[in-house]
């Protein structure tokens, strides 16, 4: 039995926490703030309640797979339930796509009828990512890996020149279609121009697999990972903050807190290792996604009928999301904002003929900087600065012995999908008792 330290309480904190507790570790979980769960938590006033951040997730098995190898099942804790559309997008020119999830003819279907003889070119564009999946799933995601000894059609893939921008500005003419492809990216403040094409497969999994949610909010995981700390025997010490990982003899043998050192056989980093002196100079090279302007509202009467998640493209990019909690005749919507924000949300908003500022009861708005401090970093990883990054990152091994990182600093991609998969590459590595 091996004494194990988790750096952080979100939901990579969580997931790894939970995987090592069953598998027969001591585990100890550190939290900075006074609450579990991270970005993935909720914000709550005057009777209404938002999703702090993602409100849908794709690969539905990896939540399965953690709840399973945690103790319950996930059908037994929580209703995950697919969406019909993934989001819709809505154009400058007025022209509207509701992008269906989870059906190759149901997605044929939506872009014929918004680009008439375009849709197989879509469907092409989509089916060219089966390959890269399947390499990246059976030789990165799913399975630990030597980074200096990548299988190499794993490594081929990794080091292709060719980027995002340039593979959606070959393939579509159509300017709504490479804005849809895009979003996933740009929603996470990335360039196309530095994101290689091959994480472009997002658009492969929204297909193949769909968009998922909770009904009540996707809070709801994080309450019940949470609970599960308990149900695991893990040693929950929240309001600690870490100050750094302590190495003596070539490896991690402690982490120093504010309240003294914690012991450990095992450190996981599952923060931003940029807020830990030992590994912070072993990412400097990078820099985090920062996440956008967030404003939530709480709205009473007659509110215009949009889907659960609406883009609004143009500059800004604006997106809306509509499943928050809200009294009876009321909504409470979230909006997200990138680009050129020279006025307030809701204004901006108004210009896209939603005008809904008179029936605000009450809103609460977040900056970047506001989010980042919130949440001790961005739940959006690392920005993409080009091929490179993908070599830069930390995790599941860090050149520290004793030391392994999991969450969106340690992962390809942001998003539940990718952080549970790193979660579960720590477990792999640490093994059981």
């Amino acid at each position: 039995m091996a004494r194990v330290v988790v750096v952080g309480g979100g939901y990579a904190g969580l997931a790894t926490a939970g995987r090592l507790a069953k598998t027969g570790h001591d585990v100890t979980l550190l939290e900075r703030s006074e609450a579990l769960g991270g970005a993935l938590g909720s914000v709550s006033a005057e009777g209404y309640t938002w999703d702090a951040g993602p409100s849908t997730t794709l690969l539905p098995a990896v939540l399965r797979d953690l709840f399973r190898k945690t103790g319950r099942p996930l059908e037994r804790e929580l209703d995950l339930v697919p969406l019909e559309t993934v989001r819709t997008h809505r154009f400058i020119d007025g022209t509207e796509l509701a992008l269906p999830g989870g059906s190759r003819s149901a997605q044929l279907r939506a872009v014929e009828e918004l680009a008439p003889g375009q849709g197989q070119g879509w469907l092409d564009h989509v089916a060219a990512y089966t390959d890269d999946w399947e390499v990246l799933r059976r030789h990165y995601l799913e399975e630990p890996w030597e980074r200096g000894a990548l299988p190499r059609e794993l490594g081929s893939l990794l080091d292709s020149r060719e980027t995002l921008h340039r593979r959606l500005r070959r393939t579509f003419k159509d300017e709504r279609l490479r804005d849809v492809a895009a979003h996933p990216f740009v929603a996470d403040g990335h360039e196309t121009r530095n994101v290689p094409a091959w994480m472009g497969l997002v658009a492969y999994l929204e297909q193949r697999f769909g968009a998922w949610t909770v009904p009540g909010g996707m809070a709801r995981i994080g309450e019940v990972l949470a609970a599960r700390m308990l149900t695991r025997g893990v040693d929950v010490r929240l309001g600690t903050r870490v100050e750094d990982v302590v190495v003596r003899g070539g490896r991690a043998v402690a982490v120093r807190t504010d309240h003294g050192e914690v012991d450990a056989d095992v450190v996981v980093c599952a923060i931003d290792p940029r807020r830990l002196p030992t590994l912070a100079g072993l990412v400097e090279r990078t820099m985090p996604a920062i996440p956008p302007v967030v404003c939530h509202v709480g709205l009473t009467g007659d509110v215009p009928d949009l889907p659960h998640e609406l883009v609004l493209h143009g500059d800004p990019v604006l997106v809306v999301r509509t499943g928050g909690q809200a009294p009876e005749g009321g909504a409470a919507w979230t909006i997200h904002g990138r680009g050129r924000l020279a006025e307030d949300l809701l204004r901006a908003l108004a210009r896209h003929r939603i005008d809904v500022r008179a029936q605000v009861v009450t809103r609460i708005d977040r900056s970047p900087r506001d989010l980042v401090e919130a949440w001790g970093g961005s739940p959006l990883g690392v920005l993409w600065q080009g091929r490179s990054t993908v070599h830069r990152r930390l995790g599941p091994d860090t050149p520290v012995p004793g030391v392994y990182a999991a969450g969106a600093h340690s992962t390809p991609g942001s998003g539940l999908p990718f952080v549970g998969l790193s979660a579960a590459l720590v477990a792999q590595r640490v093994g059981p008792a």
